[in-house]
């Protein structure tokens, strides 16, 4: 019986990759919301953040991409995002102005509201408080 001990690989998150049909319109709707620059890119592949190992967003071109249709099952979520902000209804101004929207299905819109990216990806903004 061996009494050597290995050690677990080292992991750290480095990125959430969402697949759209176009990546430069969602990296500038994702860079502005966090204010991350373009660190990469390319025709099909948009990369924001992480240059100094922090973690990123990247977004790459799916040809046959179909637009999530929450609340409507039909075409699944898959995931979502939930951004912490200081003011729910500041915060939802900001980004319908740059391209988000807001289904009419609100679950608990005192908490958290529910918006869509410009290629339909669910995500919420919820207080910090």
């Amino acid at each position: 019986m061996s009494t050597e001990t290995t050690s677990a690989p080292a992991f750290r998150y480095v990125a959430v990759t969402f697949d759209c049909a176009d990546p430069a319109e969602l990296a500038r709707f994702y860079g502005d919301m966090f204010g991350l620059p373009v660190t990469y890119s390319t025709d099909d592949f948009v990369y924001l953040g992480g240059d100094d190992g922090t973690p990123g967003l990247g977004f790459t071109r799916l040809a046959d991409y179909r637009r999530p249709t929450w609340p409507d099952p039909t075409q699944e979520k898959q995931a979502h995002m939930e951004v912490g902000v200081d003011d729910l209804d500041t915060a939802e101004a900001h980004l319908l102005a740059r391209g988000a929207i807001k289904p009419d299905d609100q679950p608990q819109p005192e908490r958290w509201r529910v918006l869509l990216d410009p290629a339909g990806h669910p995500f919420c903004i919820t207080t910090m408080t």
